[in-house]
């Protein structure tokens, strides 16, 4: 017997004006585990696709192209007879219905370094709603090959500083991270990066970790990177003309509570102001994401198709060209 659904976002008030359905599907997410898998890159991919589109494409693969039920996995699809082919088609056949969101887990680890210790934490981090940090984690990131063995012991620090289920005390994490910044710091990396070291301060931090100890669920989970990633799906789908409903595989991280924050950051002239290069359409007090219907894959074949694409962009991101980074435009429902 199945267990219960948990999570989600149910559509509390009507949509406003233009709407658009997604289907979403993650790859590579390994929990807390980002510096220790071997899945450098992360993807979060989505279709508009509806249910008899999604069917008719799965149909033509395992048809067309001789894929049975168990090969529409990412890696036996890429190892199959014809892979190549059936490859080319199915970018080809969501050209404009789909979107994938690639996250590089070290950089995602820097902008966690940047967004909660040197600035306020929020929902915004790590999207572009918080773009004003990231020339910050950028120069931080840039510097990482001059760096040697203590970046990833930088990286491992700030990971074990921030875990919820810390292995160590307090007081012994934020003493091993500043020792790892410190050798940072030895190597010169530049005035830029060296700044955005220099910067971190350990009353700061401490205090950052005590709002994490005290479960403040304004702060949201520090290595937790599918959330930034659903907001930055949702809004590269709105592009700030349209709400966003959205159905997703069943995530632990995408808490009712969660969401319903991630909802109200994301609402009205906020956004707005933070996105300056988008002509923002939705009304003050409007979220991009209109609700989150959480699914189990095996009951929806949009969200299959969503898997197999995110499955195929974590393994070869060199396939995910501008067609697919970019936010698909919106489509006439009669057409």
């Amino acid at each position: 017997m199945r267990s219960p659904l948990q999570g989600g976002l149910p559509l509390r008030d009507a949509v406003v004006g233009a709407v658009v359905e997604i289907a979403c599907d993650e790859s590579g997410f390994s929990g807390t585990n980002l510096l220790h898998s071997t899945a450098p890159v992360i993807t979060h991919a989505s279709v508009d696709l509806v249910v008899d589109e999604a069917v008719a494409l799965i149909t033509e693969l395992r048809s067309g192209f001789r894929f049975s039920p168990h090969e529409l996995k990412s890696g036996r699809f890429l190892r199959g007879s014809g892979a190549d082919e059936a490859l080319g088609w199915f970018l080809t056949a969501l050209t404009g219905r789909a979107h994938v969101h690639l996250i590089d887990k070290e950089f995602f680890l820097v902008t966690r370094v940047v967004d909660f210790l040197l600035a306020e934490p929020s929902y915004a981090a790590g999207t572009r709603l918080a773009r004003d940090q990231r020339p910050t984690a950028l120069a931080l990131y840039a510097a990482r090959h001059s760096a040697g063995s203590e970046w990833g012991a930088f990286l491992a620090a700030f990971v074990d500083l921030v875990r919820m289920k810390r292995r160590v005390p307090v007081q012994q994490s934020v003493q091993r991270f500043f020792q790892a910044r410190d050798a940072l710091l030895h190597h010169s990396l530049g005035a830029a990066a060296d700044a955005v070291l220099d910067g971190l301060d350990p009353s700061n931090v401490r205090a950052v970790l005590a709002r994490l100890g005290d479960e403040d669920r304004s702060v949201p989970p520090p290595l937790e990177p599918l959330l930034p990633a659903l907001a930055e799906t949702v809004l590269s789908w709105s592009d700030g003309q349209r709400q966003v409903l959205v159905t997703h595989d069943e995530q632990s991280a995408l808490t009712a509570d969660r969401l319903t924050r991630l909802q109200r950051m994301m609402a009205g002239g906020g956004a707005s102001s933070a996105a300056a290069d988008t002509t923002w359409a939705l009304p003050d007090a409007v979220s991009p994401l209109a609700g989150l219907v959480m699914v189990d894959s095996r009951d929806d074949p949009r969200v299959q198709v969503a898997d197999l694409l995110a499955g195929v962009a974590r393994r070869r991101p060199e396939i995910i060209g501008d067609a697919l980074r970019q936010p698909p435009p919106p489509r006439d429902p009669a057409g």
